[in-house]
């Protein structure tokens, strides 16, 4: 069968997240050893490797059609290119990250104009740059790369502009944060022109799709239970849904058979309180899409 598309999987510490997320919507991706263009179970596209950092340079050139990489890098490049779908995950969480600021617990450094005449250390050099010229701040900007967090203790930067999910890192370095300066996710992003074809457009919008779908299913659980036909206004009235709880009579019987979906952050203390409302025979299950 013609391969249709192109797609980037982002190599690095999005890589193993960005995988189990295809498998989830249906499509396995098989990487072998250093081969930089895994296998995927659909004849129509081909997959290569390639780091977040230089994803939107690759697909605005059109070497790829479409990718996913993170806004950081996007807005580093200043890529133009087509952003299909925001896809808020990471390797930690299903939640933004953030580009920060960041300086030595015992620094005298308080403020952004404290940082003028200072040395920053960051992988988003682009960025910082403007960042600080829009400001009229003028500060000397390095390259990191990597260990942002041990530059400032080696003495090498006053300060370091580094990606953070929890700050746990930055603690860890005796570390503080000063100011925010981006928040940024994941973002399935197309070529133009790819996007402006009709063939490549439909399987790009497929794949976001059932992609976004995988996330939504990410966050929520099926559960399932036996009520019997005096207790299932009580039962009933606890279970949140996203639309109505699916109820059916069991066969030749005053019992009723249950069926929601409720968030998983709620499952562990909802499911006590049905039990007490006369629930039996609850099941929980794990859902991989919700359309």
């Amino acid at each position: 069968m013609e391969k249709i598309i192109k797609i980037g999987i982002p190599k690095g510490s999005l890589q193993n997240a960005t995988i189990n997320l295809f498998n989830k919507s249906g499509w396995k991706i098989n990487i072998e050893g250093r081969n930089y263009f895994p296998d995927i179970n659909d004849d129509t596209i081909e997959c290569a490797l390639c780091r977040a950092q230089e994803m939107s340079i690759n697909v605005e050139s059109g070497v790829i059609d479409a990718g996913l990489t993170g806004l950081d890098w996007i807005a580093e490049h200043k890529s133009d290119v087509h952003v299909v779908a925001d896809l808020i995950y990471s390797k930690v969480s299903a939640r933004p990250a953030r580009w920060v600021i960041a300086v030595a617990n015992d620094s005298p450094i308080k403020t952004l104009e404290d940082l003028s005449g200072k040395t920053i250390s960051t992988e988003l050099v682009k960025f910082t740059k403007r960042f600080f010229k829009e400001l009229n701040i003028d500060v000397n900007v390095k390259f990191s790369w990597g260990a942002t967090e041990a530059k400032i203790v080696s003495g090498l930067a006053d300060a370091i502009v580094e990606i953070t999910e929890t700050e746990s890192t930055l603690r860890a370095h005796n570390l503080r944060v000063i100011h925010e300066v981006m928040e940024t996710n994941t973002q399935l992003i197309a070529n133009k022109t790819a996007w402006n074809d009709p063939r490549k457009r439909e399987k790009i919008e497929q794949i976001a799709l059932l992609l976004k779908a995988a996330l939504v299913a990410d966050k929520l659980v099926g559960i399932k239970m036996n009520v019997p036909e005096n207790k299932i206004a009580r039962v009933v009235s606890l279970l949140p849904s996203l639309n109505a709880p699916t109820i059916a009579s069991l066969y030749q019987s005053d019992w009723y058979s249950v069926e929601t979906i409720v968030d998983t952050e709620l499952v562990r203390d909802l499911i006590p309180k049905l039990l007490k409302a006369g629930a039996e025979g609850i099941i929980e299950y794990s859902l991989n899409k919700v359309l």
